[in-house]
């Protein structure tokens, strides 16, 4: 009865240990399989040398990520500047006319709330949002950086990136704007780390 009892003990040892690991090879596999993606990281090298680092959000506003990952990769941005500041708001670029009304030859759709689109993205400090004219599906190349909290904007505006290093260097574009004696610096170079993920095309929207 002992010896019985004893393979009693390790045929149920030996159950409960195939059971373990078979229900850690499932933990695993359910891992991997919803493991997050990162985010693209934009870097924006100045003329003089200084840098912004942007994170993309494409879980808010997807389209407007893939345009502006397909203008980067374009070298649309390189050799512009920041054409237009506005005192503790923001500074806006992407505009190879420097009037406000260049864009890439097409618009898209505005990705936020008064559109019909889910972006909860808010308006603080460091937020990267897309420009446009009272149209809300007008805007094409040209983006802002939020200098401050601006609440305002939530809703109406498609958010859809944040300034992770540098942002000391946006303010210096600021003050370098409203100075009549400098000029904002040129942006020499826009480059993408896209994290090994493939994005589209944007989906666009022909001038007439």
């Amino acid at each position: 009865m002992k010896g019985a009892s004893q393979m009693t003990k390790k045929l149920i040892y030996s159950l409960s240990i195939c059971f373990f690991l078979s229900g850690c090879s499932r933990l695993n596999i359910k891992a991997s399989t919803y493991q997050r993606v990162e985010n693209p990281i934009v870097t924006m090298s100045l003329e003089d040398g200084q840098k912004i680092m942007i994170e993309l959000y494409p879980d808010k506003a997807p389209n407007t990520v893939n345009n502006f990952i397909s203008l980067i990769e374009d070298g649309y941005y390189d050799g512009l500047t920041f054409h237009r500041i506005i005192e503790d708001y923001i500074v806006q670029g992407g505009d190879p006319l420097m009037n406000n009304y260049g864009s890439p030859g097409y618009t898209i759709k505005g990705e936020f709330k008064a559109n019909g689109f889910k972006n909860n993205l808010r308006h603080t400090k460091g937020i990267v949002s897309m420009a446009r004219a009272s149209d809300y599906d007008s805007a094409g190349s040209q983006f802002f950086i939020t200098l401050d909290d601006s609440q305002m904007l939530n809703g109406s505006y498609a958010g859809f990136g944040r300034v992770i290093e540098g942002m000391d260097v946006v303010e210096y574009i600021a003050r370098a704007g409203l100075d009549k004696e400098d000029t904002p610096p040129i942006i020499e170079e826009v480059i993408v780390d896209t994290k090994m993920v493939q994005y589209p095309e944007p989906q666009v929207i022909p001038l007439k």
